[in-house]
């Protein structure tokens, strides 16, 4: 007992000696320290949190609110932020008392400031209610493919400011949520394929019905992703110098262009087998009797 009573009297003798001052107040080392304990214990404590928020989405009752996979990481990650952003700002003003500031008064200061920077601040009010109803109307989540405005891309982000969407080609968009009026979610049900292929007008056009029927079948059977169709419509149009014949079928979200360019290859594959002729350009030199 003796050998611990020493230590632990060493061991606040060095405390002492370093972190306070002559009045037993934290000297500026001794705050310091202090703060980086702080903020220490509150990336400990934020990872608990986020440990406790990702079991409690995934609890088995969950599943009766109807809550899908995209929806439920978007609420993750908004619960994430608003733990992470409680904490320090408790941090933040645990640290501005341990330097004697009054977080009280500047609580109350900001509070009466914020009446003369309400006009300034609205923008970032709407950006956060408009965030909230995003999420709470289930409008889009991530991973879902969207257009806003002439905008369109992947959701990578939805936060209680602003929506990250990345385009097809690797540029990240970053919107304001107060700005978002008209949201086109592409991944909501299914999506339609629509292929048209050209004959010539001299092409026997129900020849060219039956082989696309045909064809159609066997991507129906095929083509996992296809959830209905597809189904030749007929004739849609008369071209200069081709006859156009529609097909659709509808798809799980997102493969629309992969089954449409099955399709296509299917198609022609089999018109070329059939000696179906798809019209080109062609010129036709006519000229005098050679010498």
């Amino acid at each position: 007992m003796d050998l611990l009573t020493n230590a632990r009297l060493f061991l606040q003798d060095t405390v002492d000696y370093f972190l306070k001052d002559e009045s037993g107040n934290l000297n500026l080392l001794g705050k310091l320290l202090t703060i980086v304990l702080i903020f220490i214990v509150i990336r400990i404590i934020s990872y608990i949190f986020n440990k406790l928020i990702d079991r409690t989405v995934k609890l088995k009752g969950m599943s009766k609110l109807q809550i899908t996979d995209s929806r439920r990481d978007t609420l993750t990650e908004i619960l994430k932020k608003i733990v992470k952003y409680i904490l320090h700002f408790i941090g933040i003003v645990i640290s501005l008392e341990l330097f004697d500031i009054n977080t009280t008064s500047i609580i109350a200061t900001a509070g009466v400031g914020g009446l003369a920077i309400g006009f300034g601040a609205q923008s970032l009010v709407k950006d956060i209610i408009t965030g909230f109803f995003i999420l709470l109307e289930d409008q889009y989540t991530i991973g879902d493919f969207i257009q806003i405005d002439s905008k369109e891309g992947v959701v990578e982000d939805l936060g209680l400011r602003v929506t990250k969407i990345r385009d097809f080609t690797g540029e990240l968009h970053i919107i304001p949520n107060s700005s978002i009026n008209v949201v086109t979610n592409r991944t909501r049900g299914a999506m339609r394929a629509l292929v048209k292929m050209s004959i010539a007008y001299e092409e026997d056009i129900d020849n060219a019905l039956r082989v696309m029927e045909r064809v159609s079948k066997e991507i129906a059977n095929s083509t996992e992703t296809i959830v209905e169709g597809p189904t030749v419509l007929g004739v849609t149009g008369l071209g200069a110098s081709d006859v156009i014949i529609t097909a659709i079928a509808k798809t799980v979200p997102m493969e629309q262009w992969s089954v449409e360019r099955i399709m296509r290859k299917a198609y022609k594959q089999a018109f070329d087998k059939e000696g179906i002729e798809i019209p080109y350009s062609k010129m036709v030199v006519y000229g005098g009797d050679e010498e």
